[in-house]
């Protein structure tokens, strides 16, 4: 039986011949880019010898690698390959160490040398649903029956534990169970306590639960095999063969999801989706056709369809994606189902960029990305033209041009499936990043009618809220330091934990800083990570970084104003004094004025 396919990666039908130029010319990118056709498995066998010939060592180009432990109470050997080519997918080097069969927990506790010689910084538990149900039996009645998964589910939770505590600041992701039991009562086999297929269902949403709590990542191979089939992810005969849970078929599809984990971690999720929009986003051709004859909306069932398109980037875009327009088109045209169609769901100020005319698309996005202020490989293109997603691939690689299917019904799942967007969580930011936008266009509108910078950011009315790092803001202030690259002075990348770490720590600093003006809320922009000499007096800045959306705004010298008052509190106030400062902080932010804080870096 054949792989499980990605179908959203194009088809190369030269592949093989451009292995062969790109094993010659020992060139990264072009490995990455041969990683992004669609493979099969001996393609991804193939690529995988090829990227540890050639790169047995991250290269520059792929930034700081990524070194995974993968360790599992079923056998994990054949799954290491295919992360590889994945993560190759997202420009990620990753080394893997692979546990031995069975011995995940015997590794954790030792702990394995090997293992603690790896110094993972990221720890995936793959454990099979026969090692999670042993013990149970059919004659359980429902108190033993939830006895045994209350202590099976604290066995794991104590596995995600012992794996922090050999790799400080490590990430923990936890695979999901995979239902490979057959039912024992049919259809109603929440009736049977001492079921196996109903244990492992019960367990997984526990497992939900308590990764929430504990700060761990999902890898949720049950809801993508409830998509495709137990058929397609499980193999009886494998498992009776091998002890392999996951089959040799879906290892492609395994590899991806791992890999558009370790990928969202470091920031390298998508962040724009761009949309064509005849035959993307309505039916038909809006210059040709007008507004009354393209296809939208209730009366057709492709109508219909295209209203779901619409829903589907409308709800990424409530939950932190940005939207943006690029089409050939005039610009009156492209506007006005926007701003007339009864039944458009998007319109105008869902919009962060939207550019319409007659120039190539490649020139197009790259006016998307200079609007924005962010990188190519932060777009995604949403086209239903082959040739243009075709020019695009060659003209500007890095931008992600998913296949998409002539029938747009089909076209929201496969976005789903692609995982472009992936994220291991959302914040208020998020929610609030198409007003944000929004709110810029009137900034870049107010900056230009102004006829002098001074004036232009005293209009602003800018103020600086700032407050210790704090549990709240802690998934935010992750995701800038993982995903910001044009004002980051060291441009290391950080986990949850580590930052939970930097938390407890007295002798660390951590600041998060929110732009406030006229025209509404940036969310947090800056992020400075300090760290206290022994005796107090010096303070070292380990870590500052700020978002792009800030730049040019003197926010950088209000930034160190703040910074330096930061450095000299500890040597000037008395302990009991600075402690009371240290609560009031802990427990509310502060606001200064912008102009305030700049006045004191020219004093200082």
């Amino acid at each position: 039986m054949s792989a499980i396919d990605l179908p959203w990666l194009p088809v190369q039908p030269d592949w093989a011949s451009r292995v062969r130029a790109t094993e010659a010319a020992a060139d990264w990118g072009a490995l990455q880019r041969l990683a992004g056709a669609r493979p099969d498995l001996p393609m991804s066998g193939r690529l995988d010898r090829l990227l540890l010939r050639m790169f047995p060592r991250p290269p520059a180009a792929a930034g700081p690698p990524v070194r995974l432990a993968l360790l599992g109470s079923a056998s994990v050997q054949h799954l290491a390959g295919p992360i590889r080519v994945a993560a190759l997918r997202h420009g990620l080097h990753v080394a893997i160490h692979q546990g031995e069969y069975g011995q995940y927990r015997q590794d954790l506790l030792g702990p394995d040398p090997a293992l603690a010689a790896f110094a993972p910084d990221t720890v995936l538990l793959s454990l099979d649903a026969r090692h999670c149900a042993a013990g149970l039996s059919p004659t359980l009645d429902d108190v033993a029956a939830a006895a045994l998964l209350d202590g099976r589910l604290e066995a794991i939770r104590s596995s995600w534990a012992l794996a922090r505590r050999l790799a400080p600041g490590a990430a923990v992701i936890q695979q999901t169970v995979l239902p490979v039991h057959p039912t024992l009562l049919g259809l109603n086999e929440q009736r049977l306590p001492g079921s196996p297929a109903e244990f492992v269902r019960r367990l997984n949403a526990r497992l939900r639960e308590a990764a929430e709590q504990d700060g761990v990542a999902l890898l949720a191979i049950d809801a993508a095999a409830a998509q495709a089939g137990i058929a397609a992810w499980h193999d009886p005969a494998a498992w009776h063969h091998a002890k392999q849970e996951v089959s040799g078929r879906a290892t492609l599809l395994y590899g991806d999801l791992v890999a558009r984990l370790l990928a969202a971690a470091r920031g390298r999720s998508a962040k724009v989706l761009v949309l064509d929009l005849d035959n993307t986003l309505w039916g038909g051709v809006i210059g040709d056709d007008g507004l009354d004859g393209i296809v939208l909306g209730q009366g057709s069932a492709t109508g219909e369809a295209f209203a779901a398109v619409q829903d589907y980037a409308l709800a990424l875009a409530q939950r932190g994606v940005i939207l943006a327009v690029c089409s050939k088109n005039d610009e009156a045209n492209a506007y006005a189902p926007f701003d007339h169609h009864p039944e458009m769901r998007l319109h105008r100020d869902d919009i962060a960029c939207f550019v319409a005319n007659w120039d190539d698309k490649a020139t197009g996005l790259r006016r998307i990305a200079a609007s924005l202020n962010l990188g190519l490989d932060s777009l995604v293109l949403l086209d239903d033209n082959p040739a243009e997603r075709a020019l695009i691939r060659r003209e500007l690689p890095q931008v992600q041009v998913p296949e998409i299917d002539d029938d747009p019904a089909l076209v929201p799942q496969r976005l789903a499936d692609a995982g472009y967007f992936e994220s291991l969580g959302v914040t208020a930011d998020d929610r609030a990043r198409t007003a944000q936008y929004r709110d810029n266009r009137a900034r870049v509108a107010l900056a230009e009618a102004a006829t002098d910078l001074p004036g232009y950011l005293r209009s602003l009315e800018m103020r600086l809220v700032w407050r210790r790092f704090d549990e709240a803001g802690l998934l935010r202030v992750v995701q800038l330091v993982n995903k910001t690259n044009q004002f980051n002075l060291t441009t290391r990348r950080t986990t949850v934990e580590a930052m939970r770490a930097l938390l407890a720590d007295p002798r660390r600093i951590g600041l998060q800083l929110r732009l406030l003006d006229r025209f509404g809320d940036n969310g947090i922009v800056v992020v400075i990570i300090g760290a206290l000499s022994a005796d107090g007096v010096a303070l070292e800045i380990t870590d500052w970084l700020m978002s792009c959306r800030v730049l040019g705004r003197q926010v950088e010298q209000a930034t160190l104003a703040l910074i330096a008052g930061q450095a000299r509190r500890p040597r000037r106030q008395p302990a009991r004094r600075q402690l009371r400062a240290d609560r009031q902080e802990r427990h509310g932010a502060r606001a200064v004025s912008v102009a305030r804080l700049r006045a004191r870096t020219r004093r200082g």
